[in-house]
């Protein structure tokens, strides 16, 4: 195992390593233990898992891997996530997001990276491709959320249909309650995985994966917690101003998102509409891998 640590002024001066395939531990410059994995071979790839707090492992197995062909992918568990350590500081604002994918890509050696996010993981990626727009080939963003608080609108409305009337919350219950009622009773009527799934089937292999490695909800606690307002900003507004290629990757069905792919503003967008919902690299796994390779092949050459 490839160990990168150091701490304060000397981990700004560190030498980059050398990138490998294999699993390392990145130390973050605040002491946060994060676990990265490096597979594949072509063009580097990082992937920002969303949840929030999901980990990177569901998507290495059951997206990811399919990619590892052409391109090397580094997952990446982000702090109090998956099997990455907890900030002691509880600091787990975006702009420590954001440095911590900065400080990984140092450690890599690596002057530039495709990014890849899904989910909620696409607030974290364009909120670095705007800090650090000279450090991103391109994005990829499947099925990802950039607006947060319409997605869990959308997501209550979606999952509110799914129940009879005389089980639907009152509406003037305030909204994070709401959801907490809606979910539970789409659990109780094993209907939950309608919100992001189009088969039963699919939920379950995504569990199945997600259970295959130790996790940690920290991170999602805190986000939960409404402590953490950066969580619930409109990232749709400053895309605007990004000018790297992106490829935009949507479920025809997805009620997750809150947002149509045409409302994304990059001025050098692709959109990709795939049938099904919100995980469109399990439900359409060839069509996704043919999206994200011919993409990145036809990359302009970076020196």
């Amino acid at each position: 195992m490839l160990l990168l640590t150091s701490l304060g002024h000397a981990w700004a001066q560190s030498k980059p390593t050398t990138l490998t395939n294999g699993a390392t531990t990145l130390l973050t410059s605040d002491s946060v233990r994060l676990f990265v994995q490096v597979a594949g071979r072509g063009t580097p790839c990082v992937f920002v898992h969303g949840g929030p707090g999901a980990g990177s492992y569901s998507f290495e197995k059951l997206g990811g891997n399919r990619l590892e062909s052409d391109l090397r992918m580094i997952y990446f568990d982000q702090r109090g996530s998956g099997r990455s350590a907890s900030s002691p500081r509880k600091n787990y604002s975006m702009a420590r997001m954001v440095q911590d994918l900065e400080e990984l890509r140092q450690h890599l050696g690596l002057e530039k990276w495709v990014v890849l996010a899904h989910s909620f993981g696409g607030t974290i990626a364009t909120a670095y491709a705007t800090q650090y727009p000279q450090r991103v080939q391109a994005l990829v963003l499947v099925n990802s959320v950039l607006n947060p608080t319409a997605s869990l609108e959308s997501m209550l409305q979606y999952g509110t249909s799914l129940l009879p009337p005389t089980e639907q919350p009152n509406p003037n219950i305030p909204m994070m309650q709401r959801f907490g009622l809606v979910m539970g009773a789409l659990q109780q009527k094993k209907l939950a995985y309608q919100l992001q799934y189009s088969a039963d089937s699919l939920a379950a292999r995504a569990s199945h994966a997600a259970r295959a490695v130790p996790t940690n909800q920290d991170f999602a606690t805190q986000v939960f917690s409404g402590r953490l307002p950066d969580y619930g900003r409109d990232y749709v507004p400053g895309t605007a101003q990004l000018t790297m290629p992106t490829l935009i990757i949507a479920g025809q069905d997805d009620r997750t998102t809150g947002a149509t792919p045409q409302s994304f503003r990059f001025l050098r967008q692709q959109v990709v509409v795939l049938p099904g919902k919100h995980y469109s690299f399990l439900e359409q796994p060839l069509r996704f891998r043919q999206a994200v390779v011919s993409f990145v092949q036809h990359l302009p050459r970076t020196l």
